[in-house]
């Protein structure tokens, strides 16, 4: 039987999926991670780590496909989606990380952000019309910048010719690849867009920038399009089968609920986010959202783009809950406990933990637990924490309406049909307990989105 696989490494967890040739999942395996936190605000994980869980999902996945199918089953292409922006810094010579990977949602470069908001002509927009990103400490730059100057060891690979550069995509390829024997350094359009170092335009690393964030070119990898054979895997049930297809996890979201150009869609995980598909045209943004890649399906495809509203805190809010205050013994008790409560009694949560992103892009707000009396329950804060995903999505709606209005009502309008309302706010706290904390409602439409793009490039 003859399968596609996706890796879908994500912030808390790592899966992969079998799809039959009718794209219906045949297995899957996921994985949980340790989440690192050096001091409050910060956020690492271990490339190793996060290696080996890809490695034990593959196997494991594969194992219970044939188990399901009852024979051995042929794989002929892999897709890669992953966490986007979060930064790995390896050695040429050793083929070892230089350090932990920073997370997306780390903050520890909010000095170094405002130290950039002062000194560069435009200040927090400076890179907007290259790059379409603010300053802001979720972008890979800086946490590039950041590693450069506190890990020596860092500093002298870079300095040496030593350091390779990359996103979570680039740092899988390149093991899954062989790693220190032939490995290939490559990242995709859409993973590249998240860096602050790629020009939208041209689809390039933009030299100027590169060399005001001290980054050597031969440090990057080769930027390539979503659909197209990367390499192939080394070693392990794999070995042999050609690496075709790789978007970062919102984009393959995107893809993988078919979003028309005018059309948006709101995916929930550690965080959620909204992305409006405005087909070839980039589309600047003047109300706090991101202009970025949707994709490019070939080396020759013309690329689409997107508007993105990002918000740090979703499904990690309840996870919070669950690990740090005991409020949950799992993810799944959110929606009951939720709905034991007619409303929030008057409490209200913003879960700023590392800062605010979209539409606000605070780095250094924090969260906050209000309007608390007497009779506050667990079922009032409980529920404060969903609405607030609510009122962030709304956030993020609308300004994405007031961004696309002034280009055409159409886009206006299935924004508005393909993102949540206020009036929804009990169904996303539904979707919120079913799964919020691991991003599973979009995980396989992801999976499914880089499977198709990697079966379409090797002709399956």
């Amino acid at each position: 039987m003859k399968c596609v696989t996706a890796i879908d490494q994500g912030t808390q967890s790592t899966r992969v999926f079998i799809f039959d040739q009718d794209a219906q999942p045949v297995a899957s395996h996921q994985e949980q991670f340790k989440q690192v936190y050096p001091k409050a605000g910060w956020c690492e994980h271990d490339p190793l780590l996060i290696w080996g869980s890809v490695q034990r999902c593959i196997t494991a996945a594969v194992a219970a496909a044939e188990a399901a199918a009852g024979c051995a089953i042929e794989v002929v292409a892999v897709g890669i989606t992953n966490q986007r922006e979060t930064t790995v810094l390896w050695s040429r010579s050793t083929g070892q990380p230089l350090h932990n990977a920073i997370v997306w949602h780390d903050n520890r470069t909010s000095e170094l952000c405002r130290a950039w908001e002062a000194s560069l002509p435009g200040g927090k927009q400076a890179f907007r019309a290259v790059t379409g990103l603010p300053v802001s400490t979720y972008f890979s730059a800086y946490k590039f910048q950041w590693m450069r100057q506190h890990v020596p060891a860092v500093a002298a690979a870079v300095e040496n010719g030593d350091a390779m550069f990359g996103t979570v995509d680039s740092w899988l390829i390149y093991c899954l690849t062989g790693g220190l024997d032939g490995g290939v350094h490559v990242t995709d359009v859409t993973n590249a867009s998240r860096t602050n170092l790629m020009e939208l335009a041209s689809l390039a690393w933009h030299g100027p920038t590169l060399e005001l964030f001290g980054a050597p070119p031969a440090m990057m990898p080769r930027i390539a399009s979503n659909a197209e054979v990367y390499g192939r895997v080394a070693a392990g049930p794999l070995a042999g089968v050609p690496i075709a297809g790789c978007l970062g996890d919102q984009m393959a979201a995107l893809l993988g609920q078919r979003a028309a150009p005018g059309e948006a869609k709101n995916t929930y995980g550690t965080g959620c986010f909204m992305l409006l598909n405005t087909g070839p045209s980039l589309t600047p943004s003047s109300h706090g959202l991101l202009t970025t890649l949707a994709h490019q399906l070939g080396p020759a495809a013309a690329p689409c783009y997107a508007l993105e509203g990002s918000v740090a805190v979703a499904g990690l809010g309840v996870s919070w809950l669950r690990d740090n205050l005991r409020l949950l013994d799992s993810a799944d008790d959110s929606g009951p406990i939720a709905a034991s409560v007619p409303d929030t009694g008057g409490v209200y949560f913003v879960p700023a933990f590392s800062g605010l992103l979209a539409p606000h892009w605070q780095e250094d707000a924090r969260g906050a637990l209000l309007g608390m009396t007497a009779f506050t329950t667990r079922g009032h804060v409980v529920r404060a924490m969903l609405e607030a995903i609510c009122f962030q999505s709304r956030d993020v709606l609308e300004a994405m309406v007031l961004d696309t209005a002034r280009h055409s009502a159409a886009s206006s309008a299935h924004a508005l049909s393909a993102a949540p309302a206020v009036n929804q706010q009990e169904q996303q706290q539904q979707k919120c307990a079913s799964g919020l904390s691991n991003g599973s409602s979009s995980s396989s439409s992801r999976g499914l989105a880089v499977v198709t793009a990697a079966a379409a490039e090797v002709g399956e």
